[in-house]
């Protein structure tokens, strides 16, 4: 096995060559590969599983990927996959977490029925499933679980386990340069690392393999514990596999390479950065909330002091103690190949308090379909000001011929100015991006500034065209439009569904209630129009978008240059009960 990653490698083409690469690894592996006949260590659970969904699932209710499946009497193998994510979750084994968590063994049927029935249709490498972060995922989860997968069966049943057990380390061993950079390599070189420490036969790959896993390290987890795509979740999910790793060697007796404590040190204040007061991650940049407890058992497990980084955490800016957390989107999205996850939300903003999220993004929609991904990625799903029609970022034109859902940025902000000042009283950031600059001639300005005790929030948002070349720009831009209405913006304020809206005080202002009583209310300075309008929120927990609200101030620029200015406070007296503090670090 290389311990170097081919230079090419990072994106390898789609299609029936690549397919065919892996099952051809596949079949090498069955034809020539090391006889598996035990383990060498059994590893503890690490991905937590739910009582609750075990039981559904052996009820026949499958809910994986963020959609419903009643397959009642059904082997899941049978259905066909409602969305890719499905398909991903149920050919990863994901569902072994929760049926292993009903007590007494009462999961372990409905497990073995399930594996017998894919060994049957896939086992020998056809089929989905068999791409090197897919099986890596798998094998994971079939090395950790195989107590209870094992127990009371017959000879043959173990050696078609300890077979395909066998063919995935070896498309593992061969296939993993071929993964897509970023969290999928993790995966597929996390079950490789899996495999030479828990099975016979394998013991010469595992150097080589941490080898590997130490150059992605020092190549994707930047100096400051980011990643290219920003996207918070999918930091977890890296930061979660590669403390695991390192917990697994120290079980065997093993040290990881200092490039991997490197990135686990870089990651965890970046990740306590980008956590919100309720614990969850800012939902931006392709990324959702996080599984529950993952965060905190992966902080644990990594033994870094408690910290957060000092100005910027992977391009966010975060403002605010343990009672209010308000974290920005203070850097471009990623352009170019592999982006087709990245969001336009630029200077998009969320905010929570206490437990309770308050300003929100609509989130990632690739779980409900190739039409609201597309939505949920364009500026007006983001809490920030949009140009009517204009995302501050944009997709290329046309679609990748195989995965026509799946387009990259090609062009966004190149510069995003960020300023931060710390005063007695408040925090405050002044932002900038010129995303609409080479299109408009025009820069977007926002302020924001957070009481120290969170109780107000003070923004301002600004177009305005900074050099004679913006206003040429600009002047044609206008000249186009018809009559005097001007080149028409929006200032959107997604609020999360638990919390109740209404316009009040004779329209110029709107209260927000959250599921605690606690109290908001809106306000602007008059410069703009006030509406109360139907949006979405995009929670891949949910097998369906929720129906929620949005606070927009709709304006029109004329000149070069416009501004609205706005507030979010909570009023003295409408606080909520004591207890609903932040979660601690």
């Amino acid at each position: 096995m290389s311990d170097s990653p081919d230079s090419d490698a990072s994106a390898p083409p789609p299609g029936g060559n690549v397919r065919m690469a892996d099952r051809w690894a596949v079949w090498r592996a069955g034809l020539t590969g090391p006889r598996i006949r035990g383990f060498i260590w059994q590893p503890q659970p690490s991905f937590a599983g739910s009582e609750a969904r075990g039981r559904q699932l052996m009820a026949g209710n499958l809910v994986l990927g963020g959609r419903l499946v009643e397959a009642t009497g059904r082997m899941p193998w049978d259905i066909p996959p409602p969305n890719e994510a499905f398909l991903e979750a149920l050919h990863g084994f994901d569902w072994l977490d929760d049926l292993a968590t009903v007590p007494g063994g009462g999961g372990r049927k409905t497990a073995q029925d399930w594996l017998s029935g894919w060994l049957g249709r896939y086992g020998r490498g056809r089929g989905p499933g068999w791409t090197p972060d897919l099986t890596g995922r798998r094998q994971m989860r079939l090395i950790t679980h195989a107590l209870l997968l094992m127990n009371g069966q017959t000879p043959e049943d173990r050696r078609r386990f300890f077979a395909v057990l066998a063919r995935q380390s070896g498309l593992l061993h061969a296939r993993w340069r071929q993964t897509r950079r970023g969290l999928p390599r993790f995966e597929a070189l996390t079950g490789l690392i899996y495999s030479a420490c828990a099975l016979t036969g394998l013991e010469t790959t595992l150097q080589p393999a941490l080898r590997a896993l130490a150059q992605e390290c020092a190549q994707d987890i930047d100096g400051t514990g980011g990643i290219v795509t920003r996207n918070p979740e999918e930091l977890l999910e890296v930061f979660h596999l590669l403390t695991w790793v390192a917990a697994i060697l120290k079980d065997i007796g093993k040290a990881p390479d200092p490039a991997v404590d490197t990135a686990i040190l870089r990651i965890a204040p970046t990740l306590r950065s980008l956590r919100h007061a309720d614990g969850t991650l800012v939902r931006m940049q392709g990324g959702g909330r996080g599984a529950p407890g993952r965060l905190d058992a992966a902080l644990a497990r990594s033994n870094v002091r408690p910290s957060r980084v000092k100005g910027l955490a992977m391009g966010y800016a975060r403002m605010g103690g343990r009672r209010v957390s308000l974290i920005v989107d203070a850097a471009p999205p990623m352009l170019g190949p592999g982006s087709f996850e990245a969001h336009a939300s630029t200077l998009a903003f969320e905010l929570v308090s206490g437990r309770q999220p308050v300003v929100v993004s609509c989130g990632a929609g690739g779980r409900f379909g190739a039409a609201w991904r597309r939505a949920g990625r364009a500026t007006a799903s983001h809490s920030t000001l949009s140009l009517l029609g204009y995302a501050s970022a944009r997709l290329a034109r046309g679609a990748h011929h195989e995965e026509p859902e799946r387009q990259d940025f090609v062009s966004g902000p190149g510069t995003v100015d960020v300023q931060e000042a710390q005063m007695k009283t408040a925090e405050g950031i002044a932002l900038s991006h010129d995303g609409w600059r080479k299109t408009h001639g025009l820069v977007h300005l926002r302020s924001l500034q957070l009481d120290r005790d969170g109780s107000l929030l003070r923004g301002e948002d600004g177009l305005a065209a900074m050099t004679e070349r913006d206003r040429l720009t600009l002047d044609r831009v206008l000249a186009r439009l018809t009559g005097d209405q001007g080149l028409r913006y929006a200032v959107r304020f997604h609020l999360h569904p638990d919390a109740a809206a209404e316009i009040d005080m004779g329209g110029t202002a709107v209260s927000i209630q959250l599921p605690n009583r606690e109290t908001w209310v809106f306000r602007y300075g008059g410069e703009a129009k006030l509406t109360l309008e139907p949006s979405v929120y995009l929670d891949s927990a949910r097998v369906k978008p929720r129906a929620t609200k949005q606070i927009v101030l709709t304006g029109a620029l004329t000149g070069y240059g416009s501004a609205v200015s706005w507030t979010l406070a909570r009023p003295v007296g409408l606080l909520p009960a004591p207890g609903e503090d932040e979660q601690e670090d």
